[in-house]
């Protein structure tokens, strides 16, 4: 009698085995794990430009505030101020001769109390941050050499920053200490000879303010203790 062989199917799927079970869930860990660390990242650039794009807003902000001020105190001493370009044009009052750079005695007086509305605005929070400098530009009309114009439009301009510093009359408020050492940190003379000429010659012969800010990145220069203690001279 033949012996009846009977083969016995083995109980488990090769599909089902152990091996292939941790193997796939090792995959799916992995996944899960990418993922997370993908999210993370997300969340992490996201935040940073938030925080970039944050800063230049309130920047901006804060220099809009800082220009509204000084154009409102600007207008009661019937001063144009130009809020997009942080110009400030003097007007008529400060305007000079041809080929001359002296300061007429009611042009000294006015300038002496205007500057202190900038001053103001550099005292507060927002412009103790951001304005850097007020560039005092001069200029001249087409007459003359481009060399004399540029000489003759930078004396204009240091002429306008020595009567800051120079005797009031006794009708007007004088400047105080504190005041004038604002001045001396915050001015800077500038020429542009014979650019942005005007039609009329008058109107090119004069001197504009410009207020330049800080950037964000920018680094701050500490403060100079030997500037502080220094005179001021005379022009």
């Amino acid at each position: 009698m033949l012996a009846r062989i009977v083969l016995k199917r083995s109980a488990r799927h090769e599909g089902e085995s152990p091996f292939w079970i941790s193997f796939s869930d090792l995959m799916s860990a992995l996944m899960v794990l990418f993922l997370v660390v993908m999210a993370v990242t997300l969340i992490a650039v996201t935040k940073s430009v938030t925080a970039e794009e944050e800063a230049k807003i309130q920047r901006e902000k804060d220099i809009r505030g800082v220009m509204s001020l000084i154009k409102r105190d600007s207008a009661l001493k019937k001063v144009n101020v130009d809020e997009s370009t942080y110009r400030i044009d003097l007007g008529e009052v400060v305007r000079f001769e041809s080929g001359d750079y002296s300061i007429k005695a009611d042009a000294a007086k006015f300038l002496r109390d205007y500057i202190p509305v900038l001053l103001d605005a550099k005292s507060t929070p927002e412009g103790q941050k951001w304005m850097r400098r007020v560039v005092v530009e001069g200029f001249t009309d087409q007459d003359g050499t481009y060399l004399y114009n540029l000489g003759l439009s930078l004396n204009r301009s240091r002429s306008v920053v020595c009567t800051l510093f120079g005797k009031p009359s006794v009708d007007e408020r004088p400047l105080n200490e504190q005041q004038l050492r604002q001045i001396q940190d915050l001015f800077l003379v500038g020429g542009y000879s014979f650019n942005s000429i005007r039609q009329d010659k008058a109107a090119s012969r004069r001197v504009e303010l410009k207020i330049e800010f800080w950037g964000i990145t920018e680094d701050r220069p500490s403060e100079n203790k030997a500037l502080a203690a220094k005179e001021f001279g005379q022009c």
